[in-house]
């Protein structure tokens, strides 16, 4: 069952007041990497799967998008979305995104932040971007590293003062779901190797462009300074990929 966890008031509360909910795009440490991965978006038509608050929507229509469209399957997300967008040339679908109608050829990229470790079958959701991308289409996503997903616990090995010895990691090749605690919840995420992510691609008919772990630069680390454990251990991968 899909879960939708935003749609919990409390959850959705704790949520809103998150960096990135309030900051947007430059808020989110990772989006200057994001931003240098993705394809030249004047003209183009984007999807962006698991859109919340519509940032990425709303930045490719900067850029000159022909045109952007926005799913999810959280309607507070879509509902926040929609009151932060003034612009035609944007929709936003509530879906989940394995249940959404990939249409085919429709557009030319298709982005995803975060939200693919939710989903249970990752090479399902290739075949369906795969199959909406014109010819030549990209296809750019950031999941939490596998690193990261990979105990339930996501958190670091404390030493007797508190201190932060280091990250621990374990049933590393046993892909499936962890049940990880999220904003004071219990939450389904599920955890893939790199390799998780990356043969689906490939064997979908996807050639892998770039890949990033997200190492934190000086000029990070001076804008975010909590960053400086990400120094440690990698907590996002973000790739890029062209539909062959």
């Amino acid at each position: 069952m899909k879960e939708n966890k935003y749609d919990d008031p409390r959850f959705f509360e704790n949520y809103s007041r998150m960096p990135r909910s309030v900051g947007g795009l430059e808020a989110a440490g990772e989006w200057d990497e994001l931003r240098t991965m993705l394809p030249d978006l004047a003209g183009k038509r984007m999807l962006d799967l698991g859109c919340g608050y519509g940032w990425h929507c709303r930045y490719a229509r900067e850029q000159g998008a022909r045109s952007a469209v926005g799913v999810d399957l959280s309607e507070k997300m879509l509902e926040r979305a929609r009151e932060m967008t003034d612009d035609p040339a944007i929709a936003y679908v509530r879906s989940g995104i394995e249940d959404f109608e990939f249409p085919i050829g429709a557009f030319d990229v298709v982005v995803s932040s975060l939200a693919l470790h939710y989903v249970a079958d990752f090479g399902e959701i290739c075949e369906g971007v795969r199959a909406c991308l014109s010819p030549g289409g990209a296809f750019v996503f950031t999941v939490e590293h596998p690193t990261f997903t990979a105990l339930e616990g996501q958190d670091w090995h404390y030493g007797p003062n508190g201190e932060k010895l280091h990250w621990p990691l374990d049933r590393y090749h046993e892909e499936g779901p962890r049940l990880a605690r999220f904003l004071g919840h219990d939450v389904v995420k599920y955890h893939r190797t790199v390799a998780g992510y990356l043969n689906p691609l490939i064997e979908t008919g996807f050639h892998v462009d770039k890949l990033s772990e997200l190492k934190p630069t000086a000029d990070m680390l001076e804008r975010h300074p909590a960053w400086a454990e990400e120094a440690r251990r990698p907590m996002f991968l973000l790739v890029a990929s062209t539909k062959l």
